[in-house]
């Protein structure tokens, strides 16, 4: 996810080089739609999770330097985990677009306990049909191109979380669906009409008997003492993590990994790769200041919350209302670091966590 490990900008790259990434692109994407966004996410974290793994006994124990320092970790974490096989802007990128895709043109695939609109089932994988691939294809490309130019021009923030949701937006315009969509309740941030489980008011005045009116990203992760509760909880343990291996992204895998059983239907799983990553940000940043490891962890925690909570924002204003999903995780991810690398630019950070700046 992360320019620090993709610094080859697309204007100036060697063509032979270029059509390799195009040609992995266009298969990553649709790699992601066959299995689903959610799915090819989680893929995400064992791999990544791997990479780490292998950088922290390389960093230990030494016994990989016959391939030079950094080499495998960053093949498996670089490369693949966040390159054209599993990464987010790519697999995961080209699941949502294939969602948004096949919630207009095959909504008789919609699974019968499925409550909100087809196009927002990031859970569901679509095998091996050649028209919905195509779309992941497409976008899996997309993905790449724009995290590329954006990588290319220092653009400071994390270019893969905001190409995921660049290319989700565009997912949206390309198969007809409103950028924000009809806002229930008493404003765009109120959740209460799925709370009362209240019905979307169709175009002839009646109700649509499938769809909620407001359609919260998590039914199980929005209310903001809960958000916030875990924010800590996971921005600490990402904070800790680096802490003891010295690696950004292991908190990151971990959570990953662990929507593992989201998509297994296990209940009340939260979503805590924002909150890990940007703890362990916190946690990078804190320890260039201060030399103390608890006030570190705090320091981790608090980063934690604040990007539970922009994720929080960012659910009840672009995905609830809607039909399609627009990730919540990258918009918080996108959006902090994004503060972050100006912060650092302006010389008031002593540094941007994982941004190549």
């Amino acid at each position: 996810m992360f320019q620090v490990l993709l610094q080859v900008p697309v204007i100036g790259m060697e063509f032979e080089a270029f059509a390799v990434l195009l040609i992995a692109a266009l298969a990553g994407g649709a790699f992601g739609a066959a299995l689903g966004a959610l799915p090819s996410f989680v893929f995400t974290g064992f791999v990544v999770f791997l990479g780490e793994g292998l950088a922290v006994l390389e960093g230990e124990f030494g016994g990989l330097e016959a391939v030079g320092a950094g080499d495998i970790a960053t093949g498996i974490t670089g490369t693949i985990g966040f390159g054209a096989v599993t990464g987010p802007h790519i697999a995961f990128a080209g699941g949502v677009a294939a969602t948004a895709y096949a919630g207009r043109k095959y909504p008789e695939m919609e699974p019968d306990d499925w409550d909100y609109h087809f196009g927002k089932n990031i859970l569901y994988a679509f095998g091996t049909k050649p028209d919905i691939l195509a779309v992941g294809a497409i976008f899996g490309v997309l993905g790449m191109f724009i995290t590329q130019v954006m990588n290319g021009l220092g653009f400071p923030t994390d270019n893969i979380a905001l190409s995921v949701v660049a290319t989700a937006f565009l997912a949206r315009l390309a198969f007809g669906y409103p950028l924000v969509g009809r806002v229930g309740g008493s404003g765009i941030l109120d959740m209460s009409p799925f709370e009362r489980e209240e019905k979307r008011v169709a175009a002839d005045g009646g109700t649509e008997a499938n769809r909620l009116a407001t359609e919260p990203w998590l039914p199980h992760q929005y209310e903001w003492a809960g958000v916030t509760a875990i924010g800590i909880v996971g921005g600490i343990l990402g904070g800790f993590i680096w802490l003891e291996t010295g690696s950004i992204f292991l908190g990151y895998a971990i959570s990953a990994m662990s929507l593992l059983f989201l998509n297994l239907g296990v209940e009340k799983i939260p979503v805590t790769h924002h909150i890990t990553l940007l703890g362990s940000t916190g946690a990078v940043i804190a320890a260039s200041t201060v030399g103390s490891d608890p006030i570190v962890l705090l320091v981790a925690g608090a980063f934690g919350a604040i990007s539970g909570l922009i994720g929080e924002v960012s659910q009840r204003v672009f995905y609830s209302h809607s039909g399609t999903h627009v990730d919540p995780p990258a918009m918080a991810i996108a959006a902090f670091m994004f503060v972050l690398g100006i912060l650092y630019l302006l010389g008031v950070l002593p540094n941007a966590g994982y941004l190549g700046l």
